[in-house]
């Protein structure tokens, strides 16, 4: 199976067969372009890093909620643990 994989990871379309019967397709999924949202989420859906959203997103009540209150130090360790520094 690892060898199909690598095939499938190098480009290729496997065809999997049941005596001799096409039952499926492996493929390889397409990597977003830049700036492409569409295409990026339906990767990120397609690989399973990503669920999709069960409804529209609702801007005017998400400025509603509470903001939450954030000391400056846990902030800072926050960028400092994103850049990779912590």
């Amino acid at each position: 199976m690892s060898a199909y994989l690598q095939r499938v990871r190098n480009g290729e379309e496997i065809v999997v067969r049941d005596r001799n019967v096409p039952v499926a397709r492996i493929v390889p999924i397409a990597m977003p372009k830049d700036g492409d949202y569409a295409a990026e989420e339906a990767y990120l859906i397609a690989t399973g890093q990503m669920k999709p959203a069960l409804e529209e997103f609702d801007e005017k009540e998400f400025r509603k909620l509470p903001r939450p209150a954030v000391s400056k130090r846990a902030m800072e360790e926050a960028i400092a643990w994103a850049k990779g520094e912590r």
